[in-house]
C-alpha cells in the first residue's frame, strides 16, 4: 500500500500514514450481509470473523471489521457458521 504524508494541524506536522484501510461497524457488516447485527457479533466472539476491539463503552462491546475482512468473506463460498 504507498504511503501518504498527512498534515495533522495544518501547519506543516506530517507523519507517515500506512494502512489507512476503511473500518466497518457491526451494523454495516451485518447489512452488507444481509444479517443481523446479533450474528456479526457472534461471529466475532467464536473467532469466525477478525474483528478490532474497541475500548468498552456503554452497554455492549464495540468492534470495527477492516473492509478487506469483509471483501475476503464475501468472496469465500461459504458464511462462518
Amino acid at each position: 500500500m504507498p504511503r501518504r504524508s498527512t498534515s495533522l494541524n495544518g501547519v506543516g506536522d506530517n507523519i507517515m500514514v500506512e494502512d489507512m484501510e476503511e473500518l466497518l461497524t457491526v451494523r454495516e457488516v451485518a447489512r452488507r450481509l444481509r444479517v443481523d447485527d446479533t450474528t456479526v457479533r457472534r461471529w466475532i466472539k467464536s473467532g469466525a470473523l477478525e474483528a478490532i476491539t474497541l475500548p468498552h463503552r456503554g452497554r455492549r462491546q464495540a468492534y470495527r471489521v477492516k473492509k478487506s475482512t469483509l471483501d475476503a468473506l464475501l468472496k469465500s463460498p461459504h458464511l462462518p457458521g
